[in-house]
């Protein structure tokens, strides 16, 4: 008993320095943000003392539907996109020589090295009407010359799946260098495809860095303003965008907790649904486990 205790005070001494971090940066902000949104806001920009749900006559904003709905299409597409490039990507990255490997692996890094609003202005470089990419469409008949390349929910598509490309790469390369390769020759030699083993016995053996790679783009994407801002225009305008006019623009500050309330929402339901459904999945095992 003395034992079992020990074991479980350390292991709380070594989680507690990360669940303090959660705590005091994702909690606490979060719960503050959902008690602005019942506050009601004062003339300079700050938040008044009374209590109110006036403020979720926001959400009834009839272009609210139009731009929570591009989010989450643009979020979603920009996530499979990111996984369809990665996935493959990271199995032949795992299986390269090393010093291919770390050659690859340094060029994906790199682009960390340079400012992220940067590489977005970069972007909006290339995507100019009188840019070089513009250029070479309409030589080679891919495109008119008053086809618009910036300002539009492609352009939003583009820029994030080139920033959260790394992000999903890095974790399912993570996954598939521990993965063991042996599984496939194994597969083959019992007579499974190519396909066939790399759909079943490959991609559930990343699955941990697939879920990883998911969550580190799927929930920025959906969070993400400056990038529509800077290429998308007012047709590319992201939930994110609405939260920094609220803030920064209209200095109201209860009604852009509305607003992050409503897509903090839309990212944790899920992930609880989940969590739910994993626990419940876990009991029936235990349960099962008991009586056998």
């Amino acid at each position: 008993m003395k034992e079992r205790i020990k074991k479980r005070f350390a292991e709380l001494l070594l989680t507690m320095p990360a669940m303090m971090w959660l705590v005091i940066f994702f909690v606490i902000p979060t719960i503050v943000i959902f008690i602005i949104a019942f506050k009601e806001g004062d003339s300079f920009g700050g938040i008044g003392r009374e209590w109110t749900i006036r403020n979720f006559s926001e959400l009834a904003n009839p272009s609210y539907p139009v731009i929570m709905w591009r989010t989450i299409w643009l979020s979603v597409l920009t996530t499979v996109i990111c996984l369809v490039l990665s996935v493959p990507s990271a199995y032949y990255l795992a299986r390269a020589e090393k010093k291919w490997r770390d050659i690859l692996l340094l060029l994906i890094i790199v682009p960390f090295w340079s400012n992220f609003l940067i590489r977005i202005f970069a972007w909006k470089v290339v995507l100019h009407p009188e840019g070089l990419l513009k250029q070479v469409l309409v030589f080679f008949h891919l495109a008119s010359e008053n086809t618009f390349l910036l300002y539009r929910s492609e352009a939003v598509l583009l820029v994030l799946v080139y920033t959260y490309l790394p992000f999903a790469l890095l974790p399912i390369y993570a996954a598939a260098e521990k993965f063991n390769f042996s599984l496939m020759e194994a597969a083959y030699d019992l007579g499974a495809g190519r396909i066939q083993a790399f759909t079943r016995v490959y991609l559930p053996g990343i699955k941990q860095g697939l879920i990883t790679a998911i969550m580190v783009v799927l929930i920025p994407a959906l969070g993400s303003y400056v990038i529509p801002d800077i290429v998308g225009g007012p047709g590319g305008e992201m939930i994110g965008n609405k939260i920094a006019q609220r803030t920064f623009v209209d200095r109201n500050l209860p009604q852009a907790s509305v607003i992050s309330t409503l897509l903090i929402l839309i990212v944790m339901v899920p992930l609880m649904i989940r969590l739910a459904a994993r626990g419940r999945k876990n009991g029936d095992a235990d349960t099962r486990g008991g009586f056998m």
